[in-house]
């Protein structure tokens, strides 16, 4: 059944791989993203040229929406940042108009409790390249498990760009050993829209894989 999905960091990366992998399965879009040069002309897509951290933006793109994808993200800057943070807050006052739309917050693993789980390497390089920007995740991901929304937080490991065949491997209950490798951007993309059509962690922080073999 067709549903319109609201894809919120719509302009790069796993944001507009979810909106071209919406439009494909059938789905009506509204995008949100500052830039909005790379998103392809189709019926199907209304585009919302606006931030993510203003409220008055973000309820024009959820307006109407079956399902929130959330797929902001810095690019290879790595300086400190509110985005996430900020982000947050704007979600939070449209709690009222949101209700129970399911709501997919990619984040990733490595941030709020799933840094006790990383390997020893993956802290070290996480504590020199990238605390600043998990900090901020992971004050994203409080706030909303901290809320009334029907969340999911989706953390996957090393994005990478080729893509792999399917569906991602999913790993929901953490334990002590597991481990939490790189993943296709086109996988998590996939991931992410199938929850948007059938969610299946609400409440829950899925972490993402290829799948090997």
């Amino acid at each position: 059944m067709s549903k319109t999905i609201s894809i919120i960091g719509a302009s790069a990366g796993v944001g507009l791989l979810c909106v071209n992998e919406a439009l494909a399965r059938g789905h009506r879009v509204i995008s949100l993203s500052r830039g909005i040069a790379s998103l392809p002309a189709h019926p199907a897509l209304q585009i919302v040229q606006g931030s993510a951290t203003s409220s008055t933006d973000l309820a024009r793109a959820i307006q109407g929406a079956d399902a929130v994808v959330v797929a902001l993200g810095t690019g290879m800057d790595r300086r400190p940042t509110t985005l996430y943070s900020d982000f947050g807050q704007a979600l939070l006052a449209l709690q009222p108009q949101l209700g129970s739309t399911p709501v997919q917050i990619l984040t990733g693993f490595g941030a709020g409790d799933s840094a006790a789980y990383q390997g020893w390497l993956a802290r070290l390089l996480f504590r020199l390249f990238l605390r600043e920007v998990y900090a901020d995740k992971t004050r994203l991901e409080d706030m909303v498990q901290a809320s009334a929304l029907s969340w999911s937080l989706v953390r996957p490991g090393l994005l990478r760009d080729a893509d792999s065949p399917g569906l991602p491997l999913v790993q929901a209950d953490y334990h002590r050993g597991m481990r939490v490798g790189a993943v296709s951007r086109h996988a998590v993309a996939r991931f992410l829209i199938s929850q948007a059509e059938q969610p299946g962690y609400l409440h829950r922080k899925p972490a993402l894989s290829d799948k090997k073999g």
